[in-house]
């Protein structure tokens, strides 16, 4: 009897243990032995009723440098750009020659000087000469903006088109905001801002080629000064004091050598006081480390 018993409950212990590995035992059925397990793929973050792409963030920053280009920006140039039109169309150039100047030049001092040395019969070397060099402020300053640039935008042409759209507005919201945004969505924001600019500049040619007679002869051409007033201000807003101190040099330099040379002043009121700035500047940052 109690071998029995023993048998009987080896048995049921046995019993037990066939139904525990009965249980852990992976079944493999034909059909789904070449089926692929399914990789989990985790849920994208919603943010909004946009998904946050860099194409999202892209045209965010684009729609925003067109905002802050919508305003006094485009307001000056577009007030300035009425007085060349109104220039142009006194010095003889048609419409649409006024026009793709604009667009063509893209600085106001380079077009002035095309336009007078039109108006005299200069040949066309000498107005491109001309124009040139009155635009050769802008050099400097592509120079100084392709570091923010380049580490952004690497095809070489699209490099060339942010160069040939390059003024003094687009440059200066650059070098304020470019430092605070991520190196691939400077590009977006030059664009929007640079368009903005362009389109006004555009239309203020246009308009003042057709308003030409509807307004006094010199209250047009003095809306060409609002621009270098304006330039003053956005150097200011800056906040670089090397900037400001170049501002306040040129100030007051800029009549004193107006009456030394009439031809020669506007040029060495910038040499001095562009170089005195620049000279303080580099002695404050020696002293600072």
């Amino acid at each position: 009897m109690l071998i029995q018993r023993s048998m009987h409950g080896s048995g049921a212990g046995n019993s037990r243990i066939r139904d525990a590995e009965n249980e852990n035992r992976v079944i493999v059925r034909p059909h789904l032995r070449s089926r692929p397990r399914a990789a989990k793929i985790a849920p994208r973050p919603n943010t909004g009723i946009f998904m946050t792409t860099p194409i999202a963030m892209a045209r965010g920053v684009l729609l925003r440098g067109l905002a802050d280009a919508t305003g006094m920006p485009a307001l000056v140039l577009f007030a300035s750009m009425i007085g060349y039109g109104s220039m142009a169309r006194e010095y003889g150039l048609t419409l649409w020659t006024s026009v793709a100047s604009t667009a063509l030049v893209w600085g106001l001092p380079g077009q002035i000087a095309m336009v007078e040395l039109y108006a005299v019969g200069a040949p066309v070397v000498a107005i491109v000469l001309a124009a040139s060099a009155a635009n050769a402020r802008f050099l400097p300053m592509v120079l100084s903006i392709m570091p923010l640039v380049n580490e952004g935008v690497h095809k070489r042409r699209w490099r060339y088109a942010i160069a040939h759209f390059m003024s003094l507005n687009p440059w200066a919201a650059l070098m304020r905001e470019g430092p605070r945004m991520d190196p691939s969505l400077r590009g977006p924001y030059f664009t929007g801002f640079a368009g903005v600019c362009f389109s006004a500049a555009l239309l203020g040619t246009g308009t003042g080629f057709l308003m030409a007679g509807a307004l006094p002869r010199d209250v047009t051409l003095s809306l060409v000064y609002l621009n270098p007033v304006f330039f003053t201000l956005v150097f200011v807003d800056v906040r670089d004091w090397s900037l400001i101190l170049a501002v306040l040099t040129g100030a007051v330099a800029g009549p004193l050598f107006h009456l030394v040379s009439a031809d020669w002043g506007l040029i060495l009121t910038g040499a001095v006081a562009g170089s005195l700035a620049y000279l303080w500047d580099r002695r404050r940052r020696g002293r600072h480390g």
